[in-house]
């Protein structure tokens, strides 16, 4: 507990004194910074930045912190987070038929990689529940089509609330999620290939290899009601020849898949992606 810390998400029009102003906030009032990073974006004349500080010494309760600074940020057209790095976030990871990340997030989850708890699993197929079984892991299963949606999605809704869950990641959860879903649960992470918008749909490995690709690649965002189209977390590519054969895209594919949805979960996790727009800054 003596190395918790607070951590800020703060944007706002662009002024002077800014940077003071939320340092001065925490200086006096007995905190000691131990990260600070900032961006301007000049286009949109926003001011960005992710603050964090030790909550030893520091005067002001938890349940203070936020009131306190909002005495101070009003007056500037702010927009904040606060979070602290005790608190442990619940994960539900949704998925079909593919494992890759799922195992890969589970293994980096007990790796303690990630500071995070694994709550639950939902699938629209029965196939991985073997996985959730071995790792003692609730999985329900939660069959959709075009007919049933709305009240499976209710069901999925229903689930999150049961378990306290503050992030959806979308482990290659072969299924729309709707708007109507989005905007009742916001924090989703998704990743899929990096084809888009040239190889929509099914196979799109098999028709990048039939056209040619050089380079393939992920990208992990989070979701809006514009499908794929949500602010991007993280994103990786690697380079493919001639002799690669279909098998050996998507087997680059899949490292790639869990690299960057692991890399995009963790950034979520720690507090350092701070949306703005259909935009992120990442402090990394």
């Amino acid at each position: 507990m003596s190395n918790s810390t607070a951590t800020l998400l703060i944007s706002c029009p662009d002024q002077r004194g800014l940077v003071a102003k939320i340092a001065n906030f925490i200086y006096s009032n007995g905190g000691n910074i131990i990260h600070a990073d900032q961006h301007t974006d000049f286009a949109a004349g926003l001011f960005l930045s992710r603050i964090e500080w030790q909550l030893k010494g520091f005067n002001l309760p938890r349940e203070l912190i936020g009131p306190a600074f909002n005495a101070i940020s009003h007056p500037l057209g702010a927009k904040w987070e606060l979070h602290f790095s005790d608190t442990v976030p619940r994960i539900a990871i949704w998925v079909s038929r593919q494992d890759h990340c799922l195992y890969d997030l589970i293994w980096r989850q007990r790796a303690q990689e990630m500071s995070a708890e694994i709550s639950l699993i939902i699938s629209n197929h029965a196939n991985l529940k073997p996985i959730a079984d071995q790792f003692s892991i609730d999985f329900h299963h939660i069959p959709i089509n075009k007919d049933n949606k709305p009240e499976q999605e209710a069901k999925q809704l229903e689930l999150l609330q049961k378990y306290k869950i503050d992030l959806v990641v979308l482990a290659k959860y072969m299924q729309i999620v709707t708007p109507d879903f989005i905007s009742k649960f916001p924090q989703i992470i998704n990743i899929h290939h990096s084809f888009l918008p040239a190889f929509v749909g099914a196979n799109p490995y098999h028709r990048a290899f039939e056209r040619g690709v050089k380079v393939i690649g992920a990208t992990a965002h989070y979701a809006t009601a514009e499908l794929d189209a949500g602010p991007i977390i993280e994103q990786d590519v690697v380079r493919v020849s001639h002799r690669d054969e279909v098998e050996d895209l998507i087997r680059k594919g899949k490292d790639l898949e869990r690299v960057v949805l692991a890399r995009a979960v963790r950034l979520h996790l720690q507090n350092r992606v701070l949306v703005y727009g259909n935009r992120t800054v990442v402090f990394e």
